[in-house]
């Protein structure tokens, strides 16, 4: 198991505490979350799997299911798309994300189980593990930490992981 403290912004895993981001928003429940709060869902989240910049990193060692982004990915954010926290190709219809980026957030991205079964419109869209800015400055909703170390835990990361996101833990 994977644990956020979403109060001390510490990630656990494999027996070792990392720094962390969350979301401006701060951490809150599930049936509060909303689109564009800027809040991180608390809560226990399966980990899917990955999406990586081939122009910026090696294939990893990682036994979950995994991707190369592409220029066009992205992932909808608009309550009234039908591809509502889904990935989609750009151009779009509606709008939607922008997964390939300038900078190094979204370098690798491990997809969580938040808000996917079933969808529900507006309650959030791409709640992502994704890399921090060098500020660790807040997420739009997501948790962050340092690539290296996000990195790290990828190659060890297995289906049927969780993360797990509360309001201290001890």
């Amino acid at each position: 198991m994977i644990r956020v403290d979403a109060v001390r912004c510490v990630l656990n895993a494999f027996g070792r505490d990392y720094r962390c981001a969350i979301g401006r928003g701060g951490a809150l429940a599930e049936d509060a979350k909303r689109e564009g709060d800027g809040a991180t869902p608390l809560g226990r989240w399966g980990i899917l799997g990955a999406l990586l910049r081939p122009d910026r990193m090696a294939a990893p060692l990682t036994a979950l299911p995994w991707r190369w982004l592409r220029p066009q990915d992205g992932w909808g954010d608009d309550p009234h798309d039908p591809c509502y926290n889904r990935p989609v190709v750009h151009p779009h219809g509606f709008s939607a994300e922008r997964l390939w980026r300038e900078d190094a957030a979204y370098d690798i991205i491990i997809t969580l189980q938040h808000n996917v079964a079933p969808v529900v419109a507006g309650r959030g869209s791409a709640i992502f593990w994704h890399v921090a800015h060098s500020d660790f400055r807040p997420t739009e909703g997501c948790v962050a930490m340092e690539r290296a170390a996000l990195s790290e835990i990828l190659d060890r990361l297995q289906p049927g992981m969780a993360i797990e996101i509360g309001q201290g833990f001890s």
